[in-house]
């Protein structure tokens, strides 16, 4: 069964009277353990289709499983539950505290899901140590370069073992070789087994998943599996 599965999937929202297809009718299935890109012009739907498949927006037609439950089926209660705790968020402008350290950052998370304050402090540690950044823990978020937030909100997303990561545009905001080490650092968990759902307009920054699904006009206009597939070893996080 995928760990994802939606038919028929559409978004429409109504301003003032005017009706917006945002999403037409999209069938995809993603199983666990994949690593997939979504590409697509600005406007094409990609980011409306990833609000959905992260439980961030309802669908206003066809039908969205999750571990084989539709998400219809879910209260608003249960859909926080599952963004908490079962999938990771990585956004473009790092959504950080400014002003709380490192640390405390991560275990944003934690605390909504009710973990101890003992255990979400171990959790956090070793989350910030595996993204290289042990000795910039007690720092503010402020403080630290783009590339270095963008490992904290990947920190951050891990902190929950969730079951499937969504990058939306990882690398739009940082230089090209800090978005190189995020890219690599998303490689290695899914070669650790990590389900990873990459959102992004850039080609070169798609081909280092193993599949594309190409999004336009509110479509899924294309799905390929990836021949030459970019593979990034800088081991980059230890440095």
């Amino acid at each position: 069964m995928p760990l994802i599965s939606v038919r028929n999937l559409q978004k429409t929202y109504i301003d003032d009277g005017v009706e917006t297809r945002a999403v037409r009718g999209i069938d995809l299935d993603i199983n666990e353990g994949e690593f997939v890109s979504i590409v697509g012009p600005s406007g094409s739907g990609k980011s409306t289709l990833t609000q959905m498949l992260g439980f961030l927006d309802r669908p206003t037609g066809g039908t969205y499983l999750f571990e084989g439950k539709e998400m219809n089926n879910y209260s608003d209660d249960e859909l926080a539950f599952i963004r908490n705790t079962k999938i990771g968020f990585v956004f473009q402008s790092f959504n950080l505290l400014a002003r709380q350290s490192v640390l405390d950052n991560v275990k944003l998370p934690l605390i909504y899901a009710g973990i101890t304050e003992p255990k979400r402090t171990h959790i956090a540690k070793e989350m910030v140590e595996l993204v290289g950044l042990g000795d910039r823990m007690l720092y503010d978020t402020s403080k630290l370069s783009g590339g270095q937030k963008q490992r904290v909100a990947i920190a951050r997303a891990l902190a929950n073992n969730p079951r499937v990561i969504f990058a939306d545009e990882p690398t739009g905001s940082l230089d090209s070789k800090s978005g190189e080490v995020v890219l690599e650092f998303l490689q290695n968990l899914h070669a650790k087994g990590g389900t990873i759902v990459l959102v992004t307009h850039e080609s070169y920054v798609a081909e280092s998943a193993q599949r594309i699904l190409h999004i336009k006009d509110g479509l899924l206009d294309k799905d390929e599996k990836v021949k030459n597939r970019r593979i990034i070893a800088q081991d980059g996080f230890n440095k």
